[in-house]
């Protein structure tokens, strides 16, 4: 099964949403012109790292941006992994990756796990407990967040579970840039899955930002990548492969998870 992924990699308008609606607004025109099957969008993508004005620009149940991904869906007739969004519910603010349907279906939210203390996430945001598994096309995928990377236990879970992509929504600092790319290709090499990693661009007042959004075949082999400043990828995978490769190195049937604990 073939599928055309497009990541937007944009430069995220510190702390101001409605600007960044409009720069997203261009870039799925831009997109849609290669008709891909899926786009992605970076984390945080509507406030950036405005940590400190969260509670005053988080979307309340993230339902503006829901119903903004849900008409952007319908009218490109695309799926859309919508990166993820300052997420204002009644236990604090979370951040959360959504997916869209095609048809404009909210098909799952992932709340991130892993908070990252360097950039003093623990003390503005809520962690999630649930798994970022879920399906389009019947087949299964993942979606996690940004620093979940560094932590392949969790990544596993996923994969052990048959999801036959990876995607990764980030805000991925400069200074780690080697970081990024390598732990991503370990990522695709070791659970023989599609990794598509999108990060933005730009800085903020804290932080200069990555950029170099990256898919990446289950060889670890890249299939493309962006540079730092705003643009668009987009690549075709073939998920069959996924299935050949594990048939041929059969990593998880190999494995022994009794001793891991």
């Amino acid at each position: 099964m073939k599928l055309k992924i497009s990541c937007l990699q944009m430069d995220i308008a510190f702390g101001n949403p409605l600007k960044n609606y409009e720069i997203v607004n261009e870039l799925i025109e831009k997109a849609v012109t290669d008709k891909p099957d899926i786009i992605v969008l970076p984390e945080l993508w509507t406030t950036g790292y405005d940590l400190n004005r969260l509670e005053e620009i988080a979307d309340i149940d993230a339902k503006q941006t829901i119903d903004y991904l849900q008409k952007a869906a319908k009218k490109h007739q695309i799926h859309m992994v919508g990166g993820s969004v300052a997420n204002q519910g009644e236990n604090g603010v979370k951040n959360t990756l959504l997916v869209i349907n095609k048809n404009g279906q909210l098909v799952h939210q992932y709340n991130k796990l892993h908070l990252f203390k360097l950039m003093d996430e623990h003390r503005f945001l809520v962690a999630g407990n649930e798994k970022g598994l879920f399906e389009l096309e019947d087949r299964k995928f993942a979606g996690v967040i940004c620093y979940d990377i560094r932590f392949p236990e969790w990544i596993r879970s996923h994969t052990s579970e048959g999801a036959e992509a990876l995607f990764v929504v980030a805000e991925w600092p400069a200074l780690r840039l080697a970081h990024w790319r390598t732990l991503l290709i370990a990522r695709a090499i070791e659970n023989q899955c599609f990794v598509i990693g999108c990060n933005r661009s730009g800085d903020d007042p804290n932080n200069l930002f990555a950029g170099h959004s990256i898919i990446i075949d289950p060889w670890g082999e890249v299939i493309s990548e962006a540079g730092e400043g705003q643009e668009i990828i987009t690549a075709e995978i073939e998920l069959d492969q996924v299935r050949e490769i594990r048939k041929q190195i059969p990593v998880f049937e190999d494995r022994k998870p009794e001793y891991y604990k």
